[in-house]
């Protein structure tokens, strides 16, 4: 692997192992056995190793202020939300046991929010108006295959009836033709209408039957009740017409493990309120979808398992901030779940191949630039290790200007002991756009968290080589990416481990932190379950250990694009680069919401003028951090400024 302070890094090891020998002679047994520990945390504290690479702190809340964090976001008062929902934990879905934490990483207070729902494995990202947008999370927990007592799975409804539609409700009975068997709904189901078809002359055809999805579980628990094929179902309860035109098909119907399924419900964080409002729900239930900003500032969703564990059949939606309600776009487009999904400066949407694990491995995977309103989709050549992009991470490199992404690791589909060493570049502004492979990673790695900094370089830190860390496969190491040079350095190594359900977020001091981790076994043998990781890691960046940072006061609060704002700072003759960055809202290896826009600015005296870019894909609208970086790459302290 490429790698710019390699020459450094032996000179300081030459120095370490000099110091060491030293010791050992005079002390040998002392040496042995505190010596190494003792050495290393006297070597990372040293003021010259953190100018080189950083530091690393962890932050335990009090006990009764801890979560298993799944989500976080930034939030435009500098606080940070933690949002766990019920946190992976069956225990805590059933006693309706929701959590999230607001956290003021400035100040250092916690405060525990109402939650509604549960919030786990939901999608989210900023809103214009500066709230944070949260729609979908969790109806039921996953059944494994020996846990599961009653048959049960899909049922699709049919209504020939094309002169209105039917709703069946919960506790439905549906009973087979061929072996009699019957089984009973869960929830409440619409079945629209049938769909009449006409040829060319206006002749009728057919009606197409209005569908409805179910799901259906067995009255009885045991292996007898399973079916073996698919069959037809007669809907007990219907009379006339509407037993005539409407019934139900299943394939087999099994004690087979049965996924999370998804809720519909939508919500605003406001950080202002700091409370939960409730706006109108999706129109389909998702768990583990995407919420990503389109260019006019609606809010498109995409992807996650429905309500009855189905990989939503490509039904996209989209949410008015103004009506707060949503619409389906026209057509159909399916993904796997969390797909990683970016605003591109020509208002159209790219999908670079990362997600986080739901769907077939022969559906959506392909990368590509996908024009929403046409439903057209271009793919892109040249993908790196192509089968093992789930739970890979993507970033667009600043500045945003330049639209190119950077894909980092990944692995094979599901529970695959797969990971990739590869990183992947793309430049969409090329004539024809293609991946390269960028430098290599030193390990193959799963859920790699990523965030933009201040300095025009990306933090790259923690992951795992196996499935959720399986087989105490944790990477402990972290690199900051140069997009300038393609190359990565080699920083302070993280404290804590971190692989799924961790991410990390830039927060407004140019410090990064890390939330969260999910292993599945706590030890190498893998016969220990694992714990959540509740800690959360503070890295403070070289950047800040280089003397006296440059100020930034004053100037406006509001930035209308194609404007101009003054800001001040005694530092204003220094200032080299002015960056725009929008807060993250992070969670399973996607953030989508991330971008550092490059300002131009002119400085007279101790004055800053800055200019916000007019294109508003480029510069969607919303709450942004606002850096000045001087001359040794140090960046001020953000301030907010909002773009309306």
């Amino acid at each position: 692997m490429k790698d710019r302070a390699g020459h450094r890094r032996a000179r300081r090891l030459a120095i370490g192992t000099v110091v060491v020998l030293a010791l050992a002679g005079m002390n040998g047994p002392w040496l042995y056995r505190f010596g190494t520990e003792r050495y290393h945390e006297y070597t990372i504290n040293k003021a010259e190793y953190k100018a080189e690479n950083g530091h690393w702190q962890i932050v335990e809340f009090p006990e009764r202020y801890r979560q298993d964090t799944i989500h976080a976001a930034l939030l435009h008062t500098g606080k940070v939300l933690l949002i766990a929902g019920s946190g992976n934990n069956q225990d805590n879905f059933d006693k309706k046991k929701f959590d999230t934490r607001l956290w003021d990483p400035v100040k250092g207070t916690i405060k525990k929010i109402p939650t509604p729902k549960d919030l786990f494995c939901t999608g989210h990202t900023q809103l214009a108006n500066g709230n944070l947008l949260i729609a979908g999370g969790t109806k039921r927990y996953e059944k494994l295959k020996g846990d599961v007592t009653k048959a049960g799975g899909l049922m699709i409804v049919h209504n020939e009836n094309p002169d209105k539609p039917i709703t069946l409700p919960a506790g439905t009975v549906f009973t087979g033709r061929a072996d009699h068997k019957t089984f009973v709904s869960k929830d409440p189901v619409l079945v629209p209408r049938a769909k009449k078809v006409f040829d060319r002359t206006g002749r009728f055809l057919r009606n197409d039957p209005g569908l409805g999805r179910i799901y259906v579980e067995a009255k009885k628990s045991g292996s007898r009740y399973e079916t073996g094929t698919q069959d037809n179902y007669r809907i007990r309860g219907l009379a006339g017409v509407d037993a005539r035109n409407t019934y139900g098909i299943a394939q087999k119907l099994a004690l087979d493990k049965k996924d999370f399924q998804g809720i519909r419900d939508s919500y605003e964080f406001d950080p202002v309120a700091e409370r939960y409002i409730t706006v109108d729900p999706m129109h389909e239930a998702r768990w583990y979808p995407t919420l990503t900003t389109l260019s006019d500032g609606r809010i498109l969703s995409v992807s996650g398992l429905d309500d009855i564990g189905q990989l939503v059949p490509g039904k996209n939606e989209i949410f008015d901030p103004a009506t707060r309600t949503w619409t389906y776009t026209r057509k159909t487009r399916q993904f796997p779940t969390y797909p990683a999904l970016f605003l591109m400066q020509n208002g159209k949407i790219f999908y670079s191949g990362s997600n986080a694990g739901y769907g077939p491995d022969d559906v959506g995977r392909d990368p590509g630039v996908w024009d929403v309103a046409a439903n057209t989709f271009t793919k892109v050549p040249g993908l790196g290790d192509p089968s093992m992009m789930e739970t890979s991470g993507t970033v667009l490199l600043p500045p945003a200007q330049d639209e190119r992404f950077l894909v980092i690791g990944g692995g094979g589909v599901g529970e695959s002991k797969l990971s990739s060493r590869k990183t992947r570049l793309i430049d969409l502004k090329a004539k024809n756009p293609r991946f390269v492979d960028g430098p290599s990673l030193e390990k193959g790695t799963r859920y790699p968290q990523s965030s933009v900094l201040p300095d025009d370089t990306v933090l790259v830190s923690g992951g795992s080589e196996d499935y959720r860390g399986r087989g105490d496969s944790d990477i402990r190491q972290a690199r900051v990416y140069h997009p300038d040079t393609d190359t990565f350095q080699r920083v302070a190594d993280p404290l804590v481990g971190r692989n799924y359900h961790a991410g990390s977020i830039l927060l407004p001091d140019g410090r990064v932190m890390f939330f969260g981790s999910d292993s599945l076994y706590g030890d190498k043998a893998n016969t220990r379950p694992g714990t959540f990781e509740q800690r959360i890691e503070i890295y403070t960046p070289p950047y800040l250990y280089r003397g006296a940072r440059p100020s930034l006061s004053g100037g406006p609060r509001t930035l209308a694009r194609g404007a101009s704002g003054t800001f001040t700072s005694r530092h204003a003759s220094t200032i080299k680069k002015v960056r725009l960055i929008r807060p993250s809202a992070s969670t399973h290896v996607t953030d989508v919401d991330q971008r550092s826009i490059a300002l131009d600015f002119t400085t007279s005296g101790n004055r800053i003028t800055v200019t916000v870019p007019t294109n508003r894909n480029l510069v969607p609208s919303g709450w942004y951090m606002l850096f000045a970086d001087d001359d040794r790459g140090t960046p001020s302290k953000a301030q907010w400024v909002r773009v309306p």
